[in-house]
């Protein structure tokens, strides 16, 4: 066996792995990342595919407030903020620019060229890159399967960094739950977060309208709304709204075997004022005519409605109460393979203040694979950047405390 005594690894290549790299390295420390997949940081590429959201612009109380549970990530946020991180980027020579909706983009508005700037500059740093090693064991030793056959390694520390469960295809895969709990490690069970749910559409409403967008809306769950935007789906609905919901609507489903979600499909108008609306029309318009043109309802958003209601009522003012709350019965979450990132995880309490396992001396974990949750819109890559530069922090510490 190798003897990595003096080496520092990292097990996982994504935001957390490689941000946690960078750290170490400009310590002055060696750093070796082990990536099970031909390649790092694919999800960070494929988040960016549609224009790569890394962060948000809002203040700091309410960004701090979209981590969930409260605080699990305060410190390591405040260590690293949002303007942290868009400085980061734009000393590897991709500037960002707040969009309309606060999220913050790379200038370029893709993955890749910060991905390529970010790996010369860790190539700069010393840090090397061991890809297709997938870790089997933890024990005296960190053991993979590689091309070449297995391979052990003792190092001086290790992070992981391993991820969740979601979009498996590009790398997290959750394979690493066993080898934790064989170790006597916490860990809460893997669940889909912002992901899509399960609602039973009829069959003309699902062939119709599948893939059709809802804009503009309210949605509400347990005392939780949330505006924004969904995405009717063949088999229930999804999108940013949803996602930011995913929490709740996991918990309800949970508790009662379904979930109740309030669509306000005109959330831009009062009851009265759409009650008004609606009684304003010409005395032979159908129910369709008043709801297009005097509701300002979209295609879709009249057929959720009859979904909603059946039958829909011809008094203004029920109508118009029905458009401002919808109710809609979502069954489950969708596979957690689809879903754009997870839930559940190592569970927090399990590590000290520096992201190491207490019953573990010299084992760190960082990113996704810890228990804390937080919607899209540049959360979870904040918190993925934040977390991992916070673990190496700790790693070094920890290092200088054992005078390793």
């Amino acid at each position: 066996m190798p003897d990595d005594r003096d080496e520092l690894a990292i097990v996982g290549g994504g935001p957390a792995g490689l941000a946690a790299a960078e750290v170490l390295a400009e310590a002055g420390r060696g750093v070796t990342v082990y990536e099970r997949m031909p390649s790092v940081a694919r999800k960070l590429l494929i988040a960016g595919r549609g224009g790569l959201n890394i962060t948000h612009s809002e203040e700091r109380a309410e960004f701090l407030a979209r981590y969930h549970p409260h605080g699990c990530l305060d410190a390591a946020i405040t260590a690293f903020p949002p303007d942290a991180l868009r400085a980061w980027c734009a000393d590897l020579g991709e500037p960002t620019f707040v969009g309309s909706s606060g999220r913050v983009f790379p200038q370029s508005f893709k993955a890749s060229p910060l991905l390529r700037a970010w790996l010369a500059r860790l190539d700069r740093l010393g840090v090397r890159i061991r890809t297709r090693y997938r870790l089997t064991a933890l024990g005296d030793a960190l053991h993979f399967e590689t091309p070449d056959g297995p391979h052990a390694i003792r190092p001086r520390a290790t992070l992981l960094a391993l991820g969740g469960a979601s979009w498996p295809r590009l790398g997290s895969d959750g394979r690493w739950v066993p080898l934790l709990e064989g170790l006597g490690v916490a860990v809460t069970p893997l669940e889909p977060a912002n992901g899509g749910f399960a609602a039973a559409w009829s069959d003309r409403f699902r062939e119709r309208f599948s893939g059709a967008p809802l804009k503009r809306v309210a949605l509400a769950c347990a005392g939780t709304t949330v505006r924004g935007e969904a995405v009717i789906t063949d088999s229930g609905i999804e999108g940013g709204a949803v996602y930011a919901l995913s929490r709740v609507l996991r918990d309800a489903i949970a508790a009662r075997g379904s979930a109740r979600l309030i669509a306000d499909l005109r959330p831009d108008l009062t009851r009265d004022a759409l009650a008004r609306r609606l009684s304003g029309g010409r005395p032979g318009d159908s129910t369709a005519t008043r709801l297009r043109k005097a509701a300002g309802l979209s295609p879709v958003a009249a057929g959720l409605l009859r979904e909603a209601a059946g039958v829909l009522p011809t008094d203004p003012a029920a109508l118009a109460g029905l458009i401002k709350a919808a109710p809609l019965t979502l069954t489950a979450s969708a596979p957690i393979e689809r879903a754009i990132s997870t839930a559940g995880g190592v569970r927090l309490d399990a590590l000290d203040g520096r992201a190491m396992l207490r019953t573990r001396p010299g084992l760190f974990l960082a990113g996704e694979m810890l228990d804390w949750e937080a919607p899209t819109g540049g959360y979870l890559l904040q918190g993925a950047f934040a977390g991992g530069r916070a673990a190496a922090a700790g790693m070094l510490d920890w290092l200088r405390e054992t005078g390793g």
